[in-house]
């Protein structure tokens, strides 16, 4: 059985507060796009569960990869009925650039180890084990255009249909930038927006009252993402922004029209329609 995880971006990102679990508190919007990886699973008989790994090269122990512990979870809580698979994840999706790739396979697993094995689990179980992997995973189990609380995990669907008219950019520099160093530079404090109010707000707007507050930080760091980020405003994108902690950079422009990006990083560059994914 073949399933296909996608990406997502945010449309803001406020850091509001420290928490007493070492955590912060954010407010932001969650978009999927129509970047895909494979998940595929076959009955692998009396032989152990493997996971086969291609594309994009993925780094680390195999027992530290989010589909082997959405596997892993499952298989503890129904033994009966989670048996031995060939598990095997074509990477697309770039990775530790903040578009959410490792939380999308993981929230996907789960949903395609409920259908696979009949497990019965509700929308609102889903998103309870989907939160045992990772802050961002519940987002998946929606999959829809969501204002986001808390951690990432307290979710509110919201209309933003302009959004129908534009075309995404998505640029992937080959920069590495952990999350210890991108909120080093954070101080938390409310947010300036209320991003439930961006489906009312024209996209041409947004430039002005949202933000991602890791932007700047990380722009002083690395100077070549902020000229990026130029980039694409100057070439006619109504609106960019890095994502998560980058570092992705994505501008979206009026459907069908793109920037060309002029550096000396290398990149991954992916080009999808705004509305569907």
């Amino acid at each position: 059985m073949l399933i296909f995880p996608n990406a997502k971006i945010n449309i803001g990102l406020f850091v509001t507060e420290k928490r007493n679990d070492g955590y912060h508190n954010l407010e932001t919007v969650f978009h999927p796009v129509a970047v895909n990886d494979v998940l595929e699973i076959i009955d692998s008989g009396h032989t152990a569960t493997s996971l086969h790994l291609t594309g994009l090269a993925v780094n680390g122990d195999i027992n530290q990869n989010l589909v082997w512990k959405a596997y892993k979870l499952l298989q503890r809580n129904f033994p009966d009925a989670v048996g031995n698979y060939e598990i095997h994840l074509h990477k697309h999706i770039a990775m530790g650039a903040g578009m959410g790739g490792g939380s999308a396979d993981a929230t996907f697993m789960l949903q395609l180890l409920n259908q696979y094995c009949r497990l019965g689990l509700r929308e609102e179980q889903l998103l309870d084990y989907a939160l045992q992997l990772g802050s961002d995973c519940p987002f998946f189990v929606r999959n829809q255009t969501c204002f986001a609380q808390r951690r990432g995990e307290l979710l509110e669907p919201i209309s933003v249909p302009e959004l129908e008219q534009y075309t995404i950019q998505i640029i992937v520099p080959a920069v590495h930038i952990s999350t210890a160093d991108a909120f080093r530079h954070i101080k938390p404090k409310p947010a300036t927006f209320d991003l439930r109010r961006i489906g009312s707000l024209p996209i041409g707007e947004w430039k002005h009252v949202i933000q991602n507050d890791f932007q700047p930080g990380i722009f002083a760091a690395y100077p070549a993402l902020q000229s990026i980020w130029m980039q694409l405003y100057e070439q006619g994108a109504v609106y960019a922004s890095l994502t998560g902690t980058g570092s992705a950079i994505y501008g979206m422009f009026p459907e069908g029209r793109k920037a060309i990006i002029q550096t000396a990083l290398n990149y991954r560059e992916y080009l999808v329609g705004a509305g569907t994914v």
